[in-house]
């Protein structure tokens, strides 16, 4: 199965900006026989967050057409990043996914706010559990950002069938080793394909407050070996991936039929 990962710049506050350049891509550099496109987290407004509150989509009212229009135009497959999105006078971090049909397969909020770039002044937290749908015939889960370093969250999909875990993410360059490390230590310990789509851009450019975006995304396989992986400037990065590796992967090391929940414990 082919995938494109479009690492882009996430022009803040400017959702007819980065719409048009996301409609764009999909135009002129969607390959013929690419199957799943992803984008960035909150590609709609970037990390504008002092005016999420007028300029946030509501319910996926904007972001949803906008992308399932894209979807069946091309006959492609969404990973939708995630956009900043009104629902019941809350802002949300909201990921999603479309089918090429246009169906919504998915829609999933941030659990984890991060506090070193004031998240929690501006945004709520989800609270429900990451889960498993299909695109494309194959069982997938999506996270967010942040929530990368929680382990926890992505081991429940996993362990439900999922055989893709899509991240969307726009992480800063100050923790660029993380972000590598973690993401091939969440494809190692559970045996599955990671495919994370993070965004580019700098302190140095009027678009943004303060981050420099790290860029770097990549495709790692079930074994932890980058498949894929972008530079820090605006890239299309493209690879082609083969699910019979994560069944045969989780045959030769079966973590899923070795987790004893009954002795681990978190403390509160």
């Amino acid at each position: 199965m082919k995938i494109q990962l479009f690492q882009i710049e996430i022009i803040e506050g400017e959702v007819k900006v980065n719409e048009s350049r996301i409609k764009a891509l999909f135009e002129e550099k969607l390959e013929s026989d690419t199957e799943i496109v992803v984008i960035p987290e909150m590609w709609n407004n970037g990390y504008d967050l002092q005016h999420l509150a007028e300029k946030a989509d509501i319910d996926l009212t904007r972001s949803f057409p906008f992308i399932q229009s894209l979807a069946t135009k091309h006959h492609v497959g969404i990973i939708a990043g995630s956009v900043s999105n009104k629902r019941e006078n809350n802002i949300y971090n909201t990921a999603f996914a479309v089918s090429k049909t246009g169906e919504l397969l998915y829609q999933k909020d941030k659990i984890h706010l991060v506090p070193m770039l004031d998240e929690h002044h501006y945004l709520t937290a989800g609270n429900d559990v990451a889960e498993v749908f299909e695109i494309n015939d194959i069982k997938a889960s999506q996270i967010i950002c942040y929530d990368l370093r929680f382990p926890e969250i992505t081991r429940y999909p996993t362990s439900q069938g999922a055989k893709i875990i899509f991240y969307v993410a726009q992480w800063t360059t100050k923790n660029l080793n993380h972000w590598r490390s973690l993401l091939k230590a969440r494809a190692i310990e559970n045996g599955v394909y990671v495919i994370a789509c993070n965004s580019v851009g700098g302190v140095n450019n009027e678009n943004h407050v303060g981050n420099t975006y790290a860029g770097h995304s990549m495709v790692i396989d079930p074994n932890g070996n980058i498949v894929e992986e972008a530079g820090n400037q605006e890239e299309i990065i493209t690879a082609e991936i083969d699910i019979q590796k994560v069944v045969e992967q989780q045959q030769n090391i079966p973590i899923f039929k070795n987790l004893r929940p009954d002795v681990y414990k978190y403390s509160k």
